[in-house]
């Protein structure tokens, strides 16, 4: 069960939650106002009501996690989104990364490999206000060529190697943000398309992310 009343100490909790991140180096105020404005116990079962804006991941099932708000503000403030870019998202798991880049102005299509997850969000009507979030049953390796190119890409799961047909989809000066690395601990990478079609790579700090798996679990 869910609950999806949002009172003055889930508010509360959330400007906590803001000022933590704030502390660990997020500086982007836009994504520092959308950690604010969206309740991320919505995106949880009942039973973490209380620890909801703890700064750590929880279980969502399928074994996998809502992510912990730091690590969502770090791959959003690397993605250095703009009102109204499209956004590919891969794992869309509890769909807070996904209403984050929403409630930022993106235009978000996000895919999920879990059946049942997917089939979860669909149902899930918080989510319906945000009109430019479109959700996908599939495979993340493979993108969404029909819908590229992306100005960002985001990868919400550990890979063990950069996607090439993910980087085939992304526009020249897009960013792609990911998690590279096998066994527990992944290196943040930021890759951006150059005007020549190369691509430039940053490294960034060290994370634990659920591994990028391929194909589509029914």
């Amino acid at each position: 069960m869910r609950t999806f009343e949002d009172t003055y100490r889930h508010k509360g909790l959330r400007r906590q939650l803001v000022e933590v991140v704030r502390r660990k180096g997020i500086t982007d105020e836009r994504v520092l106002h959308a950690i604010l404005h969206l309740p991320r116990h919505f995106f949880m079962d009942s039973a973490f009501d209380k620890i909801a804006y703890e700064d750590r991941a929880f279980p969502i099932g399928e074994d996998q996690t809502i992510s912990q708000p730091y690590t969502v503000a770090y791959q959003t403030q690397l993605l250095e989104i703009k009102p109204f870019e499209k956004v590919l998202e891969i794992g869309t798991g509890s769909a807070y990364q996904a209403c984050i880049l929403a409630e930022m102005g993106a235009q978000v299509f996000t895919i999920e490999r879990q059946k049942k997850l997917f089939e979860h969000n669909k149902q899930f009507a918080f989510i319906k206000k945000y009109a430019g979030i479109k959700f996908f049953y599939g495979d993340g390796y493979e993108g969404l060529p029909t819908y590229a190119p992306f100005d960002k890409i985001i990868v919400t799961a550990a890979a063990p190697h950069i996607p090439p047909k993910l980087v085939e989809q992304l526009k020249t000066g897009g960013h792609l943000v990911i998690p590279v690395g096998e066994g527990h601990v992944q290196r943040m990478l930021r890759l951006t398309r150059q005007p020549d079609g190369s691509m430039s790579e940053e490294t960034f700090d060290t994370f634990s992310f659920v591994p990028l798996l391929g194909g589509k679990n029914s």
